[in-house]
Protein backbone atom coordinates (compact mmCIF):
# COMPACT_ATOMS: atom_id res chain seq x y z
CA UNK A 1 0.00 0.00 0.00
CA UNK A 2 1.45 3.32 -1.06
CA UNK A 3 0.65 6.81 0.22
CA UNK A 4 -2.14 7.60 -2.26
CA UNK A 5 -3.85 4.31 -1.35
CA UNK A 6 -3.46 5.07 2.35
CA UNK A 7 -5.05 8.48 1.90
CA UNK A 8 -7.94 6.82 0.04
CA UNK A 9 -8.66 4.97 3.29
CA UNK A 10 -8.39 8.08 5.45
CA UNK A 11 -9.76 10.99 3.42
CA UNK A 12 -13.36 9.83 2.98
CA UNK A 13 -13.66 9.10 6.70
CA UNK A 14 -11.50 11.96 8.04
CA UNK A 15 -12.84 13.18 11.36
CA UNK A 16 -14.86 11.07 13.75
CA UNK A 17 -14.52 7.28 13.62
CA UNK A 18 -11.82 7.52 10.94
CA UNK A 19 -9.64 4.85 12.54
CA UNK A 20 -12.34 2.21 12.90
CA UNK A 21 -13.60 2.86 9.37
CA UNK A 22 -10.09 2.83 7.86
CA UNK A 23 -9.24 -0.39 9.76
CA UNK A 24 -12.41 -2.00 8.43
CA UNK A 25 -11.55 -1.00 4.84
CA UNK A 26 -7.93 -2.07 5.25
CA UNK A 27 -8.89 -5.47 6.73
CA UNK A 28 -10.79 -6.23 3.52
CA UNK A 29 -7.59 -5.89 1.48
CA UNK A 30 -4.97 -8.58 0.83
CA UNK A 31 -2.59 -9.39 3.68
CA UNK A 32 0.40 -7.93 1.82
CA UNK A 33 -1.36 -4.57 1.54
CA UNK A 34 -2.17 -4.58 5.25
CA UNK A 35 1.49 -5.22 6.08
CA UNK A 36 2.53 -2.50 3.62
CA UNK A 37 0.15 -0.05 5.32
CA UNK A 38 2.33 -0.27 8.43
CA UNK A 39 5.33 0.92 6.40
CA UNK A 40 3.25 3.72 4.89
CA UNK A 41 2.09 5.00 8.28
CA UNK A 42 5.69 4.82 9.56
CA UNK A 43 6.88 6.78 6.52
CA UNK A 44 4.30 9.49 7.09
CA UNK A 45 5.30 9.71 10.74
CA UNK A 46 8.93 10.17 9.64
CA UNK A 47 7.87 12.92 7.20
CA UNK A 48 6.11 14.75 10.00
CA UNK A 49 8.95 14.40 12.54
CA UNK A 50 9.95 18.07 12.52
CA UNK A 51 10.81 20.51 15.27
CA UNK A 52 8.36 23.10 13.99
CA UNK A 53 5.50 20.59 14.06
CA UNK A 54 6.54 19.43 17.53
CA UNK A 55 6.41 23.07 18.62
CA UNK A 56 2.89 23.31 17.20
CA UNK A 57 1.88 20.16 19.10
CA UNK A 58 3.47 21.56 22.26
CA UNK A 59 1.49 24.77 21.87
CA UNK A 60 -1.81 23.11 20.95
CA UNK A 61 -1.68 20.47 23.69
CA UNK A 62 -0.12 22.59 26.40
CA UNK A 63 3.07 20.50 26.40
CA UNK A 64 4.18 17.48 24.41
CA UNK A 65 6.28 14.44 25.36
CA UNK A 66 7.84 12.05 22.84
CA UNK A 67 4.75 9.84 22.96
CA UNK A 68 2.50 12.88 22.91
CA UNK A 69 4.15 14.01 19.68
CA UNK A 70 3.53 10.58 18.15
CA UNK A 71 -0.13 10.79 19.17
CA UNK A 72 -0.46 14.34 17.86
CA UNK A 73 0.98 13.26 14.51
CA UNK A 74 -1.45 10.34 14.63
CA UNK A 75 -4.27 12.86 15.08
CA UNK A 76 -2.85 14.83 12.18
CA UNK A 77 -3.04 11.71 9.98
CA UNK A 78 -6.74 11.38 10.81
CA UNK A 79 -7.38 14.87 9.43
CA UNK A 80 -6.65 13.74 5.88
CA UNK A 81 -4.02 14.28 3.24
CA UNK A 82 -4.60 17.99 2.62
CA UNK A 83 -4.38 19.04 6.27
CA UNK A 84 -1.43 16.69 6.90
CA UNK A 85 0.56 17.89 3.89
CA UNK A 86 -0.09 21.55 4.63
CA UNK A 87 0.85 21.14 8.31
CA UNK A 88 4.11 19.34 7.52
CA UNK A 89 5.07 22.15 5.12
CA UNK A 90 3.80 24.94 7.39
CA UNK A 91 2.72 23.98 10.93
CA UNK A 92 1.25 27.44 11.46
CA UNK A 93 -1.37 26.53 8.82
CA UNK A 94 -2.99 24.41 11.54
CA UNK A 95 -4.55 27.66 12.76
CA UNK A 96 -7.05 27.26 9.87
CA UNK A 97 -8.19 23.78 10.95
CA UNK A 98 -11.60 23.83 12.69
CA UNK A 99 -10.55 21.15 15.21
CA UNK A 100 -7.55 23.27 16.21
CA UNK A 101 -9.75 26.32 16.68
CA UNK A 102 -12.18 24.25 18.76
CA UNK A 103 -9.30 22.89 20.85
CA UNK A 104 -8.11 26.44 21.50
CA UNK A 105 -11.57 27.44 22.68
CA UNK A 106 -12.21 24.32 24.77
CA UNK A 107 -8.70 23.53 26.01
CA UNK A 108 -8.90 20.04 24.44
CA UNK A 109 -5.86 17.97 23.56
CA UNK A 110 -5.58 16.64 20.03
CA UNK A 111 -4.10 13.17 19.74
CA UNK A 112 -4.90 9.80 18.24
CA UNK A 113 -2.83 6.84 19.35
CA UNK A 114 -5.14 4.31 17.65
CA UNK A 115 -4.12 5.31 14.11
CA UNK A 116 -0.58 4.23 14.93
CA UNK A 117 -1.94 0.68 15.24
CA UNK A 118 -4.14 0.80 12.13
CA UNK A 119 -2.32 -1.99 10.29
CA UNK A 120 -2.06 -4.15 13.41
CA UNK A 121 -5.80 -3.80 14.06
CA UNK A 122 -6.67 -4.58 10.43
CA UNK A 123 -4.26 -7.52 10.28
CA UNK A 124 -5.70 -9.07 13.44
CA UNK A 125 -9.25 -8.61 12.14
CA UNK A 126 -8.39 -10.09 8.73
CA UNK A 127 -6.18 -12.99 9.78
CA UNK A 128 -6.69 -13.55 13.49
CA UNK A 129 -2.93 -13.16 13.86
CA UNK A 130 -0.76 -10.29 15.09
CA UNK A 131 0.97 -8.13 12.51
CA UNK A 132 4.56 -9.24 11.85
CA UNK A 133 7.05 -7.08 13.75
CA UNK A 134 7.91 -4.08 11.54
CA UNK A 135 11.46 -3.07 10.79
CA UNK A 136 12.70 -0.19 12.96
CA UNK A 137 12.46 3.23 11.35
CA UNK A 138 15.18 5.87 11.71
CA UNK A 139 13.89 9.32 12.53
CA UNK A 140 15.57 12.39 11.06
CA UNK A 141 17.42 14.78 13.35
CA UNK A 142 15.40 17.62 14.81
CA UNK A 143 16.29 21.29 14.45
CA UNK A 144 18.31 21.84 17.62
CA UNK A 145 18.06 25.62 17.12
CA UNK A 146 14.30 25.70 17.76
CA UNK A 147 13.56 26.16 21.45
CA UNK A 148 9.80 25.68 21.56
CA UNK A 149 9.74 26.31 25.29
CA UNK A 150 10.73 29.91 24.49
CA UNK A 151 7.42 31.79 24.01
CA UNK A 152 9.06 34.59 21.99
CA UNK A 153 10.60 32.15 19.53
CA UNK A 154 7.33 30.21 19.21
CA UNK A 155 5.40 33.47 18.57
CA UNK A 156 7.92 34.38 15.91
CA UNK A 157 7.83 30.99 14.15
CA UNK A 158 4.14 30.13 14.73
CA UNK A 159 2.37 33.49 14.98
CA UNK A 160 -1.13 32.33 14.08
CA UNK A 161 -1.12 29.33 16.40
CA UNK A 162 0.41 31.46 19.13
CA UNK A 163 -2.42 33.94 18.78
CA UNK A 164 -4.94 31.10 19.23
CA UNK A 165 -3.19 29.43 22.16
CA UNK A 166 -1.27 32.33 23.69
Amino acid sequence: MNEPEFWQLIDPAAGEHVVSRAAELLAARPRAEIVAAERTVSGLLVQSYRSSLWAAAYLVNGGCSDDGFDYFRGWLLTQGREVFTRAVADPDSLADVPAIRAAAAEGAELECEEILYLAATAHLAATGEPLPEPEPVALPPLDADFDFEDPDEVRERLPRLSALFG
